[in-house]
């Protein structure tokens, strides 16, 4: 071998977000996507596209459940109160997911690299 490196496809860029409840961070598409849209209403955008502030919660029902007891919706939204309607409507949504676990949670421990 002469030194030089071998070439190949480049890794693909996966977006990574943070869950705004445990501020977990994971792919954007292992996420769900909540928009403001005008008028400060907030709906569920599944496919992630929609024009508008957005903001990210874990696929399970503890998060969705710790994001709306603790107005963590309106912050990162940038809005002063959820309508009562859009409230219904993420508590419905948040129902229907699975209630997940706390080891889902625990991040890996990082080992100090030894010199």
């Amino acid at each position: 071998m002469t030194g030089k490196k071998l070439k190949g496809p480049r890794p693909k860029h996966v977006p990574q977000r943070t869950c705004i409840a445990c501020r977990k961070v994971d792919a954007k598409r292992g996420l769900r996507r909540l928009v403001r849209l005008e008028g400060d209403r907030v709906a569920v955008d599944p496919g992630g596209k929609r024009a508008g502030r957005g903001a990210y919660l874990c696929a399970e029902r503890r998060c969705w459940e710790q994001a709306l007891k603790r107005t963590a919706i309106e912050r990162a939204l940038k809005i002063d109160h959820l309508e009562p309607d859009d409230r219904q409507a993420l508590i419905a949504y948040g129902a229907s997911l699975p209630v997940g676990s706390e080891e889902d949670k625990i991040e890996p421990e990082v080992q100090p690299a030894r010199a």
